[in-house]
């Protein structure tokens, strides 16, 4: 999503009088067409896949290719559950509403201004004092904001693109999720500078999370609320990755945490992935990680010893610990 919006507001800003609207249009269909090429390189792995790796225990596992008489790799189940995941949520949104908001709105910077400093990677004294002005607006996950208004709309616009590619002829049962892959760093060095004031080449943002620091007090609650109003809502998931320090994790405090927990849940929320890490034991095996080589943390959907992830997958890490 993230290098949806860059190619959608380098396409805007060469026009006549870009605006949030023309932006928001750009960007959709050029989402558009992402989620097309995804299920269209999905359909085409189906197509071929009787002859790369036919199943042998799915087909007597499964209602339909016995029935048929057709391998599963070749159309011989009933339904394919296909997911397609969205990342970079939390930079868009961000984006967006840093746009609607200082130059829209407040009228604090112009288009092509912006455009300036997205281009110079905000670099110099006044490239810096620009960032944190974009950085600093109404984010995702402040509840109520410009940042949670867009994110939804993204989330939803995302969902609606994703359920329009089912195919009931070949049972394809295409589901959004905003699922938090590990790959944000990889991702991160495609994208150049955004309106919400992160640098070219950085990770894009984890999963359905806020961006880190996106609030100063009350990141849990904030953040469950947040995550759980922005769910696709066809099965699949968009979790959330919460970092607690031991010193929170402990019986008096049970009562706390359990309803951080059901609120989320009771508000349609659909995954939490936990980590229990000491913050200053955390940040010593980041500087020099053959102190705690057993450490080991959750990552996303997996964990990992701690060492053996690489610096900049490590500050992930300690960048959520440090803002949670």
């Amino acid at each position: 999503m993230a290098k949806v919006f860059e190619l959608a507001f380098n396409e805007i800003i060469s026009t006549d009088n870009p605006t949030t609207e023309k932006l928001w249009k750009a960007f959709s269909h050029h989402l558009s067409i992402a989620v097309q090429t995804s299920a269209d390189g999905i359909r085409h792995h189906l197509k071929y896949q009787k002859y790369n790796e036919p199943e042998l225990l799915l087909n007597l596992l499964s209602y339909g290719p016995l029935e048929k008489g057709c391998d599963i790799s070749d159309g011989g189940a009933m339904y394919y559950n296909l997911a397609i995941d969205g990342a970079g949520l939390a930079v868009v949104a961000d984006s967006f509403a840093a746009i609607q908001q200082r130059i829209e709105d407040e009228k604090k910077i112009g288009w092509n201004e912006i455009n300036y400093y997205l281009q110079h990677d905000y670099e110099g004294t006044e490239g810096e004092r620009i960032r944190l002005l974009m950085k600093n607006s109404d984010r995702y996950g402040h509840g109520g904001s410009r940042g949670d208004m867009w994110a939804k709309k993204i989330s939803d616009k995302f969902s609606q693109l994703v359920v329009k590619q089912r195919d009931k002829v070949n049972g394809h049962i295409f589901i959004p999720g905003l699922f938090s892959w590990a790959n944000t760093v990889g991702f991160g060095k495609t994208v150049k500078a955004t309106p919400n004031g992160r640098k070219s080449g950085l990770p894009i943002s984890h999963g359905a999370n806020p961006n880190p620091g996106f609030i100063a007090d009350g990141a849990s609650i904030a953040m469950a609320s947040a995550i759980a109003s922005i769910q696709p809502g066809y099965g699949n998931t968009a979790p959330m990755q919460w970092e607690l320090d031991p010193g929170l994790a402990k019986e008096d405090n049970m009562d706390i945490i359990g309803s951080i927990i059901k609120v989320h849940f009771k508000q349609g929320g659909t995954l939490i992935n936990v980590n229990i890490m000491d913050q200053k034991k955390v940040l010593e095996a980041h500087q020099d990680p053959s102190k705690y080589p057993d450490l080991v943390v959750r990552i996303t959907g997996f964990t990992a010893y701690f060492s053996m992830l690489s610096k900049e997958f490590r500050q992930l890490v300690v960048d959520r610990i440090l803002n949670d």
